[in-house]
């Protein structure tokens, strides 16, 4: 295959009404592109509403659920603690002056 051919197969399609027809244009007249302007803000702000209600009613659902296990039994039984026990948590800090080891 030779390089004319590629050109002439590119050539083609630029010049074919398949590359327009997928190729977004803006129409021509002034009131049809602020009506569809405000087409795309609508479609934005009911996409943001219903997300923001999704996420909302996804967060109450976990925390009604929460409280219902608890409610019906679902805590963890606590074990004896012993007052010789300090219960904490730590964290190791490298000494600065050390090398890192790879």
């Amino acid at each position: 295959m030779s390089k004319a051919f590629f050109r002439d197969l590119h050539a083609r399609f630029d010049a074919s009404g398949v590359r327009a027809m997928f190729a977004p244009r803006k129409p021509r007249h002034p009131l049809l592109r602020v009506l569809l302007g405000l087409t795309g803000i609508a479609l934005l702000a009911v996409l943001l509403v219903a997300g923001v209600f999704i996420g909302a009613a996804m967060i109450l659902f976990g925390i009604a659920r929460r409280l219902l296990l608890r409610g019906a039994g679902g805590t963890r039984a606590t074990r004896a603690v012993d007052a010789r026990f300090v219960d904490a948590e730590y964290r190791v800090v490298r000494n600065r002056d050390q090398p890192v080891l790879r």
